[in-house]
């Protein structure tokens, strides 16, 4: 089964659940991660047994980033907020360099997490 992480800032975590109401019945075709607050409102409001890892900030994005480089991930949507600055930036952008470096599909807005599902989608069809 293929891995999605799904990861949200503070001020992104409503529109990630909005993004996983429109999307919970393909969502359920996947092993899904998550940091902590965004798994635990995921889990909360759709039951779709989202595994969490520890809060961004206190070293979830890491842990993410680890599963990443050891190709435990198949795929991450990290709704981020541009906009805000965050404490653990340096965490942020090792998890961003990871994907780069181990080619990894990264969608950091709604519209491209969208088009990285229908591209996921259609690799579960093939």
């Amino acid at each position: 089964m293929q891995t999605i992480a799904l990861i949200a800032h503070d001020k992104k975590k409503d529109e990630m659940l909005d993004f996983v109401s429109h999307h919970q019945d393909l969502l359920k075709h996947f092993h899904l991660i998550a940091t902590r607050t965004t798994g635990t409102l995921i889990n909360e409001k759709y039951q779709l047994n989202v595994e969490t890892m520890m809060s961004g900030p206190l070293g979830g994005d890491q842990q993410i980033g680890a599963r990443v480089a050891t190709e435990q991930v198949d795929y991450v949507i990290f709704l981020r907020d541009p906009l805000t600055s965050q404490p653990h930036e340096p965490d942020i952008n090792a998890l961003l360099r990871l994907c780069d470096v181990h080619n990894i599909p990264l969608a950091t807005n709604r519209k491209s997490a969208h088009i990285l599902l229908q591209y996921a989608d259609k690799k579960l069809s093939v």
